[in-house]
Parts: C-alpha cells; structure tokens; sequence
C-alpha cells in the first residue's frame, strides 16, 4: 500500500500538514460543487505564469458572485509560500475557493462562509507519461461539453461530472482520452485541455465553449516567435479525421500528442513535427525563467 504525501497544505489563512487539513463536510463546494479553482505548475525553481492563472482565478470568482477574503495580492504570496513550504521545485499547484459553509446545508448561496485553499504536490500530469512520448489515443464522445447557455466554460468551476464521464466513456472504448463537442456539434475540449490540430502548416485552436487555458495562451504566442501560422475558430469533427498533427495542451502535462482519432490515424500515426517544434520551445520557456517567478521562503515565519 502507497503512503499518503505529506505535505503543508493552506486553509483559510494557515498552514496544516496536510493530514490536518480539513474542511466541513457541510461546505457547499463539497455539497453543490460551488465553488472555482485554478491549476498552476513550477518547474526549474519557477512558478509559470502565476499571475495570469491568478488574474483567470479572480474572473472565476467574479463571475459565480464570490468574494473571498483574501486579496489577490496576498493570495499570490500564499501561493508561492505554500510550494516553499513543501520544498518543492517542480510542483502541480491548486488553489481553490468555494462558497463555503452557510447556517444549514441547504442550496442557499447567501450568508456563507468561503474556504480558500492551496495546496502543492509534486508535478503531476493529467497523460501517463510513458504513452505521451508516442502519443495518446482519443475517442470523439457521446457526452458533450456543458454548453455556455447552461455554465461558461470560461469558469474553472469545481463541477467537473461533464468531464469526468467523458473520460469513462473513452476508457471503455480503450481510448486514453476523450475528444468533447460542444452543443453546436463543434470540437471544443479535452477533460483538463485545450485542443490544437495542425493543416498544411497552419496551427488551428477552437474558439468556442472551452476555457481560456494558459497553456493555450502560450503556445499561441509561441507560434507566433516561430512564424508558424495561427488561426483560432471554430473546430469540426472532420478537421480531427484530415488533421496533419492533433495535440492537446494543460498546465498539468504541457503539450501531449494524439497519434489516433475514433481507431484512425492521425497524420503519420507519430508525433508531429509542428507539436516538436512547440513542444522544445515551451521546456526551453520554462528553463529561462521568462514568465516565471520564483520559489523563495524569504515570507516564511
């Protein structure tokens, strides 16, 4: 049996080992999924783009009414102090706000108490690592992305069932991943990506019904150091089956090959040479420190 990591873990405004840090199972992020996170990563003593996934963290916040009392500011050097704290120098990072806990445990979002958490744990990624180096094979799902009518993509909301039972269906058709439309019947996502294909040279990203990653951001900006052509628009279903590459990108496993579509081969049936090319640029980011803060303990008491 795996012994449990212990870490430290920040609870509304302390720091717990993580065996004592706990929240009340009355808390509505629990009960209702009300709630919103953010996902962030360091590597090489750095944590990347802090302040844009801190910036979409407070759009999320903003946007499901909430307001939390911690400032951003503070949230930020909470942030950086609790991947300190854990002695971490490449880290998987989640922050996370829920409504919290009201006087009953009713569906009332008023007069409740909101829990802020972090918490860092060694880099982890959402692709098996051992699968990326010769790509993932994805199923296009019956189960489609949550659409903007119903919850906006664009909040990183805790209630993550859509996804969750996207995946289950791809499992059980021995696939690796599952390939989301939205309720337009355009591709949209991956459960935890964003979703990129590459045609004659042109680096192509949906527009519609996803969330706007930061991984995608940069790979994006990426393209355009590199003169690779860029175009972000809406995605059909048969730009996946003719797509000379597919990738897939996340704060949690950076740029991951799908080599196979519904049993077809993508392209080659290899990785491309358009997600290598991104693929070099975006660990040589990482090393330089560009967009990258870094780890220090100097707010540590």
């Amino acid at each position: 049996m795996t012994e449990p990591v212990r870490s430290v873990v920040y609870v509304n405004g302390k720091y717990r080992p993580s065996e004592e840090a706990t929240i009340s199972v009355f808390d509505h992020g629990l009960l209702y999924g009300d709630g919103v996170f953010d996902t962030m990563f360091a590597s090489y003593g750095y944590i990347f783009k802090i302040d844009q996934h801190l910036a979409r963290f407070a759009r999320s916040l903003r946007a499901i009414r909430l307001e939390i009392p911690t400032p951003i500011a503070d949230l930020r050097r909470a942030v950086i102090d609790t991947v300190a704290r854990n002695g971490l120098n490449n880290a998987y990072i989640k922050v996370v706000a829920t409504r919290g806990i009201s006087a009953e445990p009713l569906l009332d979002p008023r007069g409740c108490t909101p829990t802020v958490i972090i918490f860092a744990r060694p880099y982890l990624s959402l692709a098996d690592p051992a699968k990326v180096s010769t790509g993932l094979h994805a199923k296009v799902t019956s189960i489609r992305r949550v659409g903007m009518q119903a919850l906006d993509p664009r909040i990183k909301s805790l209630n993550y069932l859509n996804l969750v039972l996207a995946r289950m269906e791809a499992y059980a058709a021995g696939c690796d991943e599952a390939l989301l439309l939205d309720d337009h019947g355009y591709v949209c996502e991956a459960p935890g990506y964003n979703v990129f294909l590459v045609r004659e040279g042109h680096v192509v990203t949906p527009a519609y019904s996803i969330l706007e990653g930061i991984t995608r951001e940069t790979v994006l900006e990426l393209s355009a150091e590199l003169d690779i052509p860029s175009e972000i628009r809406a995605v059909s279903p048969y730009e996946l089956a003719v797509a000379d590459e597919v990738f897939l990108t996340s704060t949690a496993g950076g740029l991951v090959p799908i080599t196979r579509v519904d049993g077809q081969a993508v392209g080659s049936g290899k990785p491309g040479p358009i997600f290598s090319q991104l693929t070099r640029a975006y660990d040589a980011l990482q090393e330089s420190g560009r967009f990258g803060t870094q780890i220090t303990r100097a707010a540590i008491g």
